[in-house]
């Protein structure tokens, strides 16, 4: 499982990169626009992550700043990670 959840956060990590690529340096025709489409998308995707994040783990685990960035970047791959954390402490 581990290994899965660095792999899906290195593809999440190379999707943004392109993402951020493509608002310095546009790319042509539609795949630009597609491009900001989804960069919209993920932000909102994301940011309704946090929000969910917060509301399970908060009580559970002292939250920093940098535990709130790591899933705005990663997402879901990110909720997994602090998921197993929680389950493995209350064993």
């Amino acid at each position: 499982m581990p290994l899965l959840i660095n792999i899906g956060k290195a593809v999440t990590l190379i999707a943004w990169l392109m993402m951020g690529f493509n608002i310095i340096a546009p790319f042509e025709g539609n795949v630009g626009i597609i491009l900001n489409i989804l960069l919209a998308m993920t932000c909102l995707m994301h940011l309704f992550q946090v929000g969910i994040f917060h509301m399970m783990f908060n009580k559970l685990l002292k939250l920093r700043k940098q535990d709130y960035l790591q899933v705005f970047i990663f997402g879901a791959f990110s909720l997994l990670a602090y998921r197993k954390k929680v389950l493995t402490r209350t064993k």
